[in-house]
């Protein structure tokens, strides 16, 4: 089956992605059809058949489906195949873009270097387009990769293929999610790789970057990152409260720091048979403490989960528990690993952040009305409250979860 990317979302997207900023399809069958004739050359046949712009493109770009064809050589000769494609658009400057830079050259990047550095599957990056001038925004074209994806809407714990599962395809699924992040830590000095991470985490590309040092560079990042967001808006006492409760709480986090993927949530992986076929989404690449991705997959669930509960539902309670996940990647990897609780909050911040963003460009789009307390603008306010107030997981314990 096709991944998930092409079938109908709910007005979610709508509200987090304005019309305004949808890609043309009409336009980009002609100008990638111009485009893709000038990187093959004429002799190649290249021509774009169809370009399909998916209801569930995403928050923070246009991601768009794309049929080609054009020739390859190959020992009968040459001859004209079908090429099925996904491109993202970096997101158009009057969309409000979600994150302030869209670097798809780091991504592009990124994908390439796990793909011959480790055994995550990422989709092949074809061409990384730096030039606005041939559709109007950066772009980079992938191959296309059959799977499932976990949807975020309905969420995969509401119901779905995923919700339906037996508990040991469930169990698979989680290891195997779990094992990514075992197996991207492995790169081994990523900062020297990948320069561009480690100017952005403080160190000198030579020179080994600390778990401590990127997580500190983090931290800031995280804090301009809220600054650019509530620029001209209003403000947010429970993330101001979040980031200097975190801040003043920060562990020392001994050893080298690692290829963090970011945005490591099972919602942003190609799923065949409940394996991973493809990682997506990096565009939250860094370098961090390794607990930084384990955080981000355990309360992305977690935030899931809460929404379940709220709704009286049963939920998914038994998938990627905080101590299954720890497990298994220690197993994995021989590390232990250590302030958990500090990182799953440190995720809810995060998360925090970026709702804050989306319902700010909500807001600004005419599809809601300004609420009179800033803190409800995050979905998970009660949860990150309990975060910070050291309750959340007693909470969960005395209702057996």
């Amino acid at each position: 089956m096709l991944t998930d990317i092409t079938e109908p979302d709910s007005d979610v997207n709508e509200v987090a992605r304005p019309t305004g900023a949808r890609a043309d399809a009409e336009h980009l069958v002609v100008a990638l059809d111009q485009w893709l004739t000038d990187t093959l050359g004429g002799d190649a046949g290249a021509r774009i058949d169809e370009v399909t712009v998916p209801d569930s493109s995403g928050m923070s770009s246009d991601t768009v489906l794309v049929d080609a064809t054009w020739t390859d050589g190959d020992e009968d000769g040459r001859s004209p195949r079908a090429h099925r494609l996904v491109a993202r658009l970096a997101p158009l400057a009057d969309a409000m873009p979600v994150f302030p830079r869209y670097d798809l050259g780091l991504q592009a990047q990124i994908m390439r270097l796990v793909a011959e550095r480790s055994p995550v599957p990422v989709p092949r990056v074809l061409w990384h387009e730096a030039s606005e001038e041939p559709l109007g925004r950066e772009f980079l074209i992938m191959d296309r990769v059959d799977g499932l994806i976990p949807a975020d809407v309905m969420p995969y714990n509401f119901e779905g293929w995923v919700f339906d599962a037996t508990a040991e395809q469930r169990a698979t699924l989680q290891q195997s999610a779990v094992q990514i992040l075992a197996d991207l830590h492995s790169i081994p000095q990523p900062w020297i790789l990948c320069p561009p991470l480690a100017r952005t985490s403080a160190g000198p590309a030579t020179a080994p970057v600390t778990a401590d040092q990127a997580l500190r560079a983090h931290l800031a990042q995280q804090r301009a990152y809220y600054e650019w967001a509530s620029d001209g808006g209003p403000r947010s006492p429970l993330i101001e409260r979040a980031l200097d409760q975190l801040d003043a709480t920060k562990p020392t986090i001994e050893g080298d720091a690692v290829l963090c993927w970011g945005d490591s949530r099972i919602g942003n992986i190609i799923f065949r048979d409940f394996r991973p076929a493809a990682v997506l989404d990096w565009e939250m690449v860094t370098l961090g403490p390794r607990e930084l991705d384990l955080g981000w997959m355990i309360f992305l669930h977690r935030f899931f989960e809460d929404i379940a509960a709220m709704a009286e539902l049963p939920g998914l309670p038994d998938l990627l528990r905080r101590a299954d996940v720890a497990a298994h990647y220690s197993s994995s990897t021989g590390h232990e690993v250590r302030h958990l609780d500090w990182f799953i909050t440190y995720a809810a911040l995060r998360q925090a952040v970026i709702m804050y963003r989306i319902q700010r460009r909500t807001i600004a789009f005419g599809a809601a009305e300004a609420a009179a307390d800033p803190d409800d603008m995050i979905m998970h306010r009660a949860g990150l409250e309990a975060m910070l107030a050291g309750t959340y997981w007693t909470d969960l314990a005395a209702k057996g979860l």
